[in-house]
């Protein structure tokens, strides 16, 4: 699997796909956070990042797949996936060791933004009037997010060999398991019923509780079983080829 993930990571940053993907992460966050007149903090007087955790995940969804999309469907189209195949690795040892490749780039590219909690924290009066645990259990909830659209860019890379489909889906999918039951669960027929437990279904509704600053051992285990699901999807996509 180390084999894998270390082959992974060269080729995101043997080529400009991590890099850009850093970069433009980083930049979109910094225009948002402190250059437009709708949401950057200095005109808003107030030292929170709440925007910043409100944007960031609609920017994952959209980068995260772009990542993500060449993990199988390169090789699938090279004819690689074969070769790969025939390796002394296990179809699981494969999946991690592109899965914890790809979750560490989400990882580099989350820790300089660091640097806007520690200026938020200094810019306030007095010093550290900021939601510490707020802003910490935000970032746990941000990372759980990274890691489950992470699974399921992986999963969308493994069941075509079109670089472009797979980015589609995966793009589409992180929007709808993070938007919309939000909006399913404002029908009618779920009001008053049983909308709480169709939102509690979406994506929002978990990493929105991480970011009171309560990291809930529910939230914990709804995030690692989304992402165990999406690998065992993976898992199967990549089976059913020799099926």
């Amino acid at each position: 699997m180390y084999a894998i993930f270390k082959k992974e990571i060269q080729q995101f940053f043997s080529s400009l796909v991590g890099y850009v993907a850093i970069i433009v992460f980083l930049s979109l966050l910094g225009l948002f956070i402190w250059i437009f007149p709708d949401s950057n903090i200095l005109d808003s007087r107030y030292a929170s990042l709440d925007y910043f955790f409100d944007v960031a995940p609609y920017i994952l969804c959209v980068l995260i797949p772009a990542v993500t999309m060449r993990s199988f469907a390169e090789e699938i189209n090279t004819g690689t996936i074969e070769l790969l195949s025939t390796r002394p690795v296990t179809e699981i040892q494969i999946i991690l060791g592109k899965y914890f490749a790809a979750l560490l780039l989400v990882l580099i590219a989350i820790i300089p933004t660091f640097i806007y909690f520690y200026t938020i924290y200094q810019l306030a009066a007095p010093v550290g009037n900021v939601d510490v645990g707020g802003v910490l259990g935000s970032y746990f909830g941000l990372i759980f997010l990274g890691a489950v659209f992470v699974s399921i860019g992986i999963f969308c890379s493994a069941i075509t060999s079109n670089q472009i489909v797979a980015f589609i889906i995966g793009v589409f999918l992180c929007f709808f398991l993070y938007m919309s039951f939000g909006y399913i669960a404002q029908f009618s027929v779920f009001v008053g019923k049983n909308d709480y437990l169709v939102e509690s279904l979406g994506l929002s509704s978990h990493y929105d509780a991480m970011g009171k600053g309560v990291v809930d051992s529910r939230d914990v285990i709804y995030f690692l079983s989304v992402i165990s699901l999406f690998v065992l999807f993976t898992r199967t996509a990549l089976s059913s080829r020799r099926w």
